[in-house]
């Protein structure tokens, strides 16, 4: 009898181990074809980059803002203080030159005694001010902006009260050196000449600034005065040097506002 049985040649697809089958999907969707080799999402490391950069920028942004905010209150307090205040600078008037000595001991040696007195006056009225001493420097000009040095000089330091008037006297004598062979021969035509010698005084030194209780650092001030002539003595006499035509500049600056009066 023959056997009419068919025998497959293997297992149908989607049977599994004793039998069990599944029934596969066909075709295969997109969401199988594209995460089947798909690695594991990483973010990138350039946002780490870019956060810090936002963090830099935003620092960079507040401190601006910070500094901004600072110079316009301290713009502000500086206003308000003038408003109230009213500060203006100290003025400083040659009262007297008086020539004692003024003549070479040597060819390049110069001997100087002078009696000098300055008035300074305080217009404020809630502002005084408080100075060092004062360095005093006699320059000898002339129309060729050449400039020798013919005497130094000291003023002890003071209290200049609110609308107050100081007077102030020094006794100028000799410069610290010999002056050069150039310096000397020109200052010896001018006391020859008998015309005067042109003169100019620089008082240098330092001042706090009381305002109300508020006081500010030490600020350099420097009075320069020109317009005075000067004739040397023949004698044991003085002479008396011209002043009427004298001016004297003021240069005063605060350090914490930057204010000029």
């Amino acid at each position: 009898m023959t056997d009419d049985r068919v025998y497959p040649a293997s297992k149908p697809p989607g049977v599994v181990g004793g039998g069990a089958t599944t029934n596969p999907t066909f075709p295969a969707n997109k969401a199988q074809l594209y995460s089947a080799n798909r690695p594991a999402y990483r973010p990138p490391a350039g946002r780490r980059r870019s956060h810090s950069r936002g963090c830099c920028c935003r620092c960079c942004c507040w401190t601006i803002f910070v500094v901004i905010l600072l110079v316009l209150i301290v713009a502000a307090v500086s206003a308000v203080v003038y408003l109230i205040y009213r500060p203006q600078r100290p003025s400083f008037t040659v009262s007297s030159f008086k020539v004692s000595t003024l003549n070479f001991t040597s060819a390049t040696h110069l001997a100087t005694a002078i009696s000098l007195s300055v008035i300074a006056k305080n217009p404020n009225k809630n502002v005084g001010f408080n100075y060092d001493d004062t360095d005093i420097t006699i320059y000898r000009i002339s129309p060729g902006d050449d400039e020798v040095v013919i005497g130094k000089g000291s003023i002890a330091s003071f209290v200049h009260g609110k609308k107050n008037t100081t007077l102030l006297r020094s006794t100028i004598g000799s410069p610290p050196g010999d002056l050069d062979e150039l310096s000397a021969s020109n200052l010896k035509g001018d006391l020859k000449a008998k015309k005067g010698v042109a003169i100019k005084i620089v008082l240098s030194t330092k001042v706090k600034v009381k305002m109300g209780s508020m006081r500010t650092p030490k600020s350099g001030i420097r009075v320069t005065c020109e317009g005075i002539k000067a004739v040397a003595p023949t004698g044991k006499k003085a002479t008396t040097a011209t002043t009427s035509a004298a001016k004297c500049k003021v240069d005063l600056r605060f350090k914490i506002w930057k204010i000029t009066f």
